[in-house]
């Protein structure tokens, strides 16, 4: 069963959901662009390790404990006698553990030199909130943008705070930012938003290179449909995160028109 959204699907920004969507769509680009490199470039997909402490969780940081009164008290009496307090009462709370998180991500290899010609990043909630995640990513995306190397970086995800660029007010749900580095500081920006289909976009290389061509709304369609999404999502209950009221309403319309509501 296909999708019932025409761009993205909201509902694979589930923080359950997305890790899979991530590497899914990580090996298709891979897969869909190897052969079209040889024999000048291969695609390395590559894995780094954040050490997390539930920053990129929805709720941000530890909830707060709560100490409700008893329901009943006594009524104070004065007495000499001396009464042993009653041992205090554990209360449930939770602590901060350390967590490994793998982000897969692509390079794209010059065969002959080894040179790393293009870095291809999709975001993931720990790049989006601040934390050791974020911090870590901004440092390495700061290395690409000061080399030679080109970036392509792809934000699926409505929450969190999107990578700074200067765009003169552009909002958008999603964005796609392809950076030559030839052409820095100047980049294209694809910003485009839950209603619209998934732009296609270039892959830069080496000039006189052709650069081939992502659609990336065709895998992940195709992800979609492979991985058995119609089957886990549940339409009868809200995205999370959650839609604006407007995006919300759209999306009730259209989800009932495919009965699925």
């Amino acid at each position: 069963m296909p999708s019932p959204f025409l761009g993205m699907n909201p509902y694979l920004e589930h923080p359950d959901l997305w890790p899979g969507v991530h590497h899914w769509l990580i090996i298709e680009i891979a897969r869909l662009l190897a052969p079209q490199l040889r024999p000048k470039y291969i695609v390395a997909v590559e894995v780094r390790m954040y050490e997390t402490t539930g920053e990129d969780s929805l709720l941000v940081g530890i909830p707060d404990v709560v100490v409700q009164r008893p329901l009943t008290e006594t009524n104070p009496t004065t007495t000499n006698v001396a009464v042993a307090a009653p041992p205090a009462q554990p209360v449930t709370v939770t602590i901060p553990v350390p967590e490994i998180r793998k982000q897969g991500y692509l390079e794209i290899l010059e065969v002959e030199t080894k040179e790393v010609v293009t870095a291809i990043e999709i975001l993931s909630p720990v790049n989006k909130r601040s934390g050791k995640g974020r911090e870590a990513y901004e440092s390495k995306r700061h290395k690409v943008l000061g080399s030679l190397t080109n970036l392509v970086e792809i934000d699926l995800l409505r929450s969190g705070q999107a990578m700074p660029f200067f765009s003169n007010g552009i909002q958008s749900h999603y964005r796609i930012l392809v950076s030559r580095s030839a052409k820095r500081p100047l980049a294209d920006l694809y910003a485009f938003n839950l209603q619209s289909e998934i732009p296609k976009f270039p892959i830069p290389l080496k000039s006189p290179d052709v650069e081939p061509v992502v659609d990336l709304q065709a895998l992940l369609n195709s992800v979609y449909d492979v991985a058995g999404y119609d089957m886990r999502i549940n339409y009868r209950r809200d995205p999370v995160p959650s839609l604006s009221e407007s995006d919300a309403v759209w999306a009730d319309a259209l989800l009932r028109d495919q009965g699925l509501r």
